[in-house]
């Protein structure tokens, strides 16, 4: 289609900028679109990969359950193994907490903990510290959980709208809508609870979703922060060894980030977005089995160069629309800017992927209403005086 190509080669944050275009005046109409669409599928067992020229064979030593490689420009799958297979998500269904709930609270509210806020925290919960009695902002809330995976923020962030179970329901309703069907909640922080699943294609579904929202981009390419604590601040640091290049994993070049999590059920599971020669990219990893340390980290980087070397040359063995998620039952809050504080800002790229995308195509529909307009008034002749 014309806008596709339009949005693929368009300049997303200088095409806004030269034009005046205020991402807060797109109405949430603009951004909706037809749910995120499964084709029929013959098979979707196994490793399925395009055998295509010029595609390279898949890397040596991937032992995850399920994964998948997907254009995140064009929705296309490019490679997957077990692309619906059920299992536990860990961490990673945090995507779609924040995908649901994100858009509701203002960066700078504030927030007064209560005991009721931290009820049900589950044993052995990764947690980044926050405290009954203590203030904190929306903007610390969703840090903690995107850098630190803190059950405890997402329990916050959960009683601020409208209860845990509340929550789980609006995020089960939020998975249907974008056609992530592979998916049951049970618990929104993503902790083992009989029933919870997702898989591959709907992990990878939440974080294209996410990245759409400049928020949810920044947070999850965010590599270290302040969070308040009793005593002044901490400085936490992402868990994401892709993008910190901590613990003996180098960062991944043109990473942008998004979730990692581990349970004891789900073993390690990742979503990693990166951009590199105008392409980004989303690998999703569920539960490698090899043993090796950082093995959902190698795995995944391995699985990110098989797509940056593929992805003009691999045919689709799925796809999801282009189209993001659909647009959020209120306005999206304003939010304060925080920036990765090591210097870098990653998150951009994922912005100009929504800008590039959805801005391109509002962009042109605009043009052509225009266009359309200028035309009926030289049929109609000179306006009256």
């Amino acid at each position: 289609m014309a806008i596709d190509a339009l949005s693929r080669k368009t300049g997303a944050l200088a095409v806004i900028a030269a034009t005046g275009l205020s991402l807060a005046f797109i109405p949430a109409t603009a951004l909706a679109g037809a749910p995120a669409h499964r084709p029929p599928e013959p098979s979707a067992a196994g490793v399925q990969v395009a055998d295509a020229p010029g595609v390279p064979k898949l890397p040596d030593g991937l032992s995850a359950l399920s994964w998948a490689v997907t254009d995140a420009d064009s929705g296309s799958v490019l490679a997957a193994k077990d692309l619906h297979r059920k299992l536990p998500p860990a961490s990673t269904l945090k995507t779609l907490f924040a995908v649901t709930a994100l858009p509701k609270f203002a960066a700078d509210s504030v927030r007064r903990v209560s005991a009721a806020d931290l009820e049900g925290v589950g044993t052995g919960s990764s947690l980044v510290g926050v405290a009954e009695g203590g203030s904190y902002t929306v903007a610390d809330l969703w840090r903690g959980v995107f850098l630190r995976s803190g059950n405890d923020a997402v329990h916050v962030l959960a009683s601020m709208n409208g209860g845990w179970d509340a929550t789980a329901r609006e995020m089960q309703e939020k998975a249907r809508a974008l056609g992530a069907d592979d998916t049951t909640v049970e618990s929104p922080d993503g902790y083992d609870s009989p029933g919870q699943v997702s898989s591959a294609y709907d992990l990878t579904v939440f974080a294209r979703a996410g990245l759409a929202n400049a928020d949810f981009a920044r947070y999850c390419s965010t590599v270290q922060a302040d969070f308040p604590t009793a005593d002044g601040v901490t400085r936490i640091e992402n868990t994401n060894r892709l993008l910190s290049g901590a613990d003996g994993m180098p960062r991944y070049p043109g990473i942008i980030g998004v979730k990692n999590g581990y349970t004891t059920q789900a073993g390690n599971t990742l979503i990693a977005a990166a951009r590199r020669d105008g392409h980004t990219l989303l690998v999703t990893v569920m539960n490698p089995r090899s043993g090796e340390a950082n093995g959902v980290y190698k795995e995944a980087g391995a699985l990110l160069d098989w797509g940056f070397a593929s992805v003009d040359k691999a045919e689709p063995i799925s796809s999801m629309t282009r189209a993001v998620a659909q647009g959020p039952a209120v306005q999206p809050a304003a939010h304060t800017t925080q920036t990765d504080e090591r210097g870098g800002s990653p998150w951009r790229d994922a912005l100009a992927l929504w800008a590039g995308g959805v801005g391109a195509t509002v962009l042109a529909m605009g043009a052509a209403l225009a266009w359309r307009m200028h035309a009926r008034r030289r049929a109609a002749g000179p306006e009256a005086p």
